[in-house]
């Protein structure tokens, strides 16, 4: 059954799957700084009244899989959720300053896409398991002579 969401004059059930970068691919989101990204962007998120399904913070990158609600613009989201966090990381952490110059922490693009195309659980599966190792099943050699 679907989890529809509802507003006061809606009933929605818009869901994204956005990814975003930092700036250079650095690979700065590990730790305390990783925890922190994580924490603002429940933040913006419970702001905006988005609902965070699935999320995943990489060493390079963010994932996450997001009930939208209709009225917020998916650009609006992106344009809050980098800008905020960006600006709140390189304020707190000083060595993040240093290494990303002119107050630009994330790249410049973004992706994002809806989930009618591919199934939740697909999209859930794949963050879940973005930093695992990949295993070559459908195509063995053979140990011995």
């Amino acid at each position: 059954m679907q989890n529809y969401r509802k507003t006061s004059h809606s009933t929605y059930d818009c869901k994204y799957h956005i990814v975003w970068i930092t700036k250079y691919r650095k690979k700065v989101m590990v730790g305390a700084v990783g925890e922190r990204v994580r924490d603002l962007i429940r933040g913006i998120c419970k702001e905006n009244e988005v609902e965070i399904i699935k999320g995943h913070v990489s060493k390079d990158h963010v994932h996450l899989f997001v009930s939208v609600p209709p009225h917020l613009a998916i650009s609006k989201l992106v344009q809050y959720l980098k800008g905020k966090s960006s600006y709140k990381l390189l304020q707190e952490n000083k060595s993040l300053s240093r290494e990303f110059w002119g107050r630009h922490l994330w790249g410049r693009g973004y992706f994002v896409a809806t989930s009618g195309n591919i199934t939740d659980e697909v999209i859930m599966d794949y963050i879940e398991n973005q930093d695992k190792e990949k295993k070559d099943e459908d195509f063995t050699v053979s140990d011995g002579l």
